[in-house]
């Protein structure tokens, strides 16, 4: 790993400076522009205007978003599992009935 390093990354016209791996700036970097746009956006419905309601009204989308993500991916777990069981269960009886 390598040593850290400062970046700039400008949200919402402000700019800010932030640490991170060289191997992470990339990923930091696409981060921070999306996360412009989304506060870009619920700025210009015009519903809010002070930049921190715009940060916490955006914070509340991400969390959202995450939660239904994690429970999507909690039940294809969970599908990907049961199928699992199910031909394990075909399999075992196709050896116990044997040729």
């Amino acid at each position: 790993m390598s040593d850290p390093e400062m970046i700039s990354v400008r949200i919402l016209d402000r700019e800010y400076q932030v640490v991170c791996q060289p191997e992470e700036r990339h990923g930091l970097m696409d981060a921070a522009m999306y996360l412009d746009a989304q506060m870009r956006e619920i700025r210009k419905s015009g519903k809010l205007s002070s930049m921190e309601k715009i940060a916490v009204m955006c914070a509340l989308n991400f969390t959202d978003e995450l939660l239904k993500l994690r429970a999507l991916e909690a039940n294809r777990s969970k599908q990907v599992d049961q199928r699992i069981l199910q031909l394990a269960e075909t399999l075992q009886r196709t050896r116990s009935e044997g040729p």
